[in-house]
């Protein structure tokens, strides 16, 4: 079983996020959920609300399904980050001319499944 969940337009550049995700690829969910606690990145707690989501996600899945899946079963199987719209703001320069100013946003998911899925599909 896997669970899925996404957080569109954080506030932080796709490479920074990116920077944070490819940490907790692959790892034991509880595992990613502690380097996320101690990252020093600012954006490391956007994703690790995305991925406290997707645990959350796991557990109602299977209560749904009547299965019981533990926090510490999970995987993290997929993680990734995607580029969001870009706000476009001006600041004024010298002599009368304007400078452009980038504001990137990313989507950040992140796929969770239990540990024996994981290995029946590789």
């Amino acid at each position: 079983m896997e669970a899925k969940a996404q957080a569109r337009y954080v506030r932080s550049t796709p490479q920074k996020t990116r920077r944070v995700v490819n940490e907790i690829r692959g790892k034991r969910a509880l595992e990613a959920y502690d380097i996320l606690r101690f990252a020093p990145q600012r954006v490391a707690v956007d994703v690790r609300k995305v991925l406290h989501s997707a645990m959350a996600n796991a557990q109602d899945l299977a209560t749904r399904d009547g299965l019981s899946v533990d926090a510490k079963d999970l995987v993290v199987k997929a993680a990734y980050v995607d580029e969001g719209p870009t706000m476009k703001r001006f600041r004024p320069r010298a002599q009368g001319r304007a400078g452009a100013i980038l504001k990137r946003t990313s989507h950040v998911t992140i796929v969770v499944a239990s540990d024996d899925d994981k290995e029946g599909n590789e």
